[in-house]
């Protein structure tokens, strides 16, 4: 990548560019941060670093913060037209830069979904998937982590519209990424997404949760509620109709309900 390219994706003349090489001037770390990611990216990139939650949808890849390193240059390499060695290598150091946020203190609640196709694609071969697959199974057990699987089988789900991630703050409020032609982003897309999230989780893995039942529904007691708790979601249902439609909701809005049910009662 010559200096010219370099600057314009920087925001910089060539002439500074090559001060930076040669010494005379030292670039900021937000530069060397710029640098590291695609301009359309660089954005989300900095504000994955201080959400709390971040519930994310794929359908084509295994999303960048569980690839494994060879998965990554596999990816980047197929890129049309082909980036230059230099950029790939860039790029990837970009990826394992943002898998910090597993190891950040308080750790973010992080969901995954994946369109079962993205784990029989052999992108870079049958080591590179075996490789992968295996690391997903490691991620999938930390306790922060939510992993699961759209099965092709499905007969419908929320996601047609393609992938996207939804980023939660502290303060409540949610944005949406997405990369993909004719869908909005914004506060209102990623209402819509965080409920089409919650609604492919109520449809792919509601039946492999732990269900809990609980006899405080209704005002005579009784046992006619179950509750599962999810990464990134509070799952409802009648336990005399287990197989009928199952309410979601995240799970700040459910420790609303419980502390106001709680004051309520006095607790």
């Amino acid at each position: 990548m010559g200096r010219a390219e370099l600057g314009r994706r920087l925001g910089y003349s060539p002439s500074t560019v090559a001060s930076f090489e040669q010494g005379r001037r030292i670039p900021s770390p937000k530069t060397i941060y710029k640098a590291q990611f695609p301009v359309f990216f660089q954005g989300i990139a900095q504000l994955e670093k201080t959400a709390i939650e971040l519930l994310m949808y794929d359908t084509f890849l295994v999303n960048g913060l569980v690839q494994t390193e060879e998965y990554m240059r596999a990816v980047q390499a197929m890129r049309r037209p082909a980036p230059e060695p230099e950029v790939i290598e860039q790029r990837v150091t970009a990826r394992l830069v943002r898998q910090d946020i597993f190891n950040r203190l308080p750790a973010p609640l992080l969901s995954f979904i994946l369109c079962e196709s993205v784990l029989l694609r052999r992108l870079g071969g049958v080591e590179v998937l075996r490789g992968q697959l295996e690391h997903l199974l490691l991620v999938g057990q930390m306790r922060d982590v939510e992993l699961q699987v759209l099965p092709l089988k499905c007969h419908e789900h929320a996601g047609v519209d393609g992938l996207f991630m939804v980023i939660t703050w502290e303060d409540g409020k949610k944005l949406e990424y997405v990369e993909a032609q004719g869908i909005s982003t914004g506060p209102h897309a990623a209402r819509v997404h965080g409920v089409a999230m919650n609604n492919a989780e109520s449809s792919t893995v509601t039946s492999s949760l732990a269900w809990f039942k609980s006899s405080y529904s209704g005002a005579e007691g009784g046992q006619c509620v179950e509750v599962a708790a999810g990464a990134a979601a509070v799952h409802v249902r009648d336990s005399k109709a287990v197989a009928g439609p199952v309410l979601t909701v995240s799970r700040a809005a459910w420790a609303g309900l419980v502390g106001l049910a709680s004051s309520e009662r006095g607790v």
